[in-house]
């Protein structure tokens, strides 16, 4: 069963990163791990860096950017932060979306936990250029969060700032997700959670496929003994439809507090668009939602 040893999160002191470092923090309490906070400068975003007569002007134009920043961080993480969590703070120059990447990948990083502001609207399918490349390009899963989630603000521990209560995965019964419930009982196991394994049978209606429906339930069941979850803790549910949106109405309808998605690897995510149903999931969700890369 995976376990996530070393974590990941980017802050740029947005209400978003703000809210994926509580997850980010509740993780590391749960798992034990060690959690690296990085914040990227970003040049581009200081147009004052061009009026630099010198290399000499130039680089003490970094060093004081990158001295405020580094403050501003080291303040935020001694609001925010309980002294429990092993931490490593990194302040780095770049562009962001490499910068996670190269720091993941030197690390070792279990899991990338960041906040997007998931744009609406089918005519721009965007998550943001730095969200949506760090989930097209890392090697290992990633959190996204970008919706406040009200039903798991208090856990009821001193050092644990949210609780997961209802885990859904989605399985289309490829080995892809079979990986990816290794993560979901993982995580279910450590919050004590009520996992709910979903399958959607694309197009036709339950109604009209009664076989189908009744096929996809045995496979749903036949996961349950391998998940080792407590009894009564796992549940299965087969919809029909768009998957997409099957999927959110379920998140909705179970007041989900994380979606569990698998996709097919980098090669695959380097598409435009990786993947239709997960990235809309992602976008128009009103959940967290971990995609698992395998």
């Amino acid at each position: 069963m995976p376990e996530f040893r070393r974590i990941l999160c980017p802050i740029d002191f947005s209400e978003f990163s703000v809210r994926a470092y509580r997850h980010a923090l509740s993780l590391a309490w749960h798992y034990h791990a060690l959690l690296f906070v990085q914040h990227v400068i970003e040049l581009w975003r200081h147009p004052s860096a061009d009026f630099a007569t010198s290399a000499d002007s130039f680089k003490e134009f970094c060093g004081v950017l990158h001295d405020k920043r580094e403050k501003q961080l080291q303040e935020f993480l001694r609001d925010n932060t309980h002294d429990t969590i092993e931490m490593v703070r990194v302040v780095d120059h770049g562009i962001a979306s490499d910068s996670i990447l190269a720091l993941a990948e030197n690390q070792g990083a279990d899991i990338i936990v960041m906040g997007t502001h998931g744009r609406r609207g089918f005519d721009r399918l965007t998550l943001g250029s730095v969200t949506e490349r760090v989930i097209r390009k890392a090697s290992c899963p990633v959190l996204v969060v970008h919706r406040p989630t009200p039903d798991l603000i208090a856990s009821g521990r001193k050092h644990d700032p949210l609780h997961l209560n209802r885990i859904l995965f989605c399985t289309d019964f490829s080995e892809n997700s079979r990986r990816a419930l290794d993560y979901a009982t993982s995580l279910a196991s450590e919050y004590d959670a009520e996992l709910t394994l979903l399958h959607v049978l694309e197009g036709a209606s339950q109604a009209a496929q009664p076989e189908a429906l009744a096929k996809a339930t045995a496979q749903l069941e036949r996961l349950i003994p391998a998940a080792g979850h407590g009894p009564g803790k796992i549940r299965t549910r087969v919809c029909a439809g768009k998957p997409y949106e099957q999927i959110i109405g379920v998140t909705l309808e179970a007041q989900t507090d994380l979606v569990i998605m698998a996709v097919r690897g980098r090669g695959a995510l380097d598409l435009a668009v990786f993947g239709s149903t997960t990235h809309r999931v992602v976008q128009l969700g009103p959940c967290p939602v971990l995609v698992v890369h395998v």
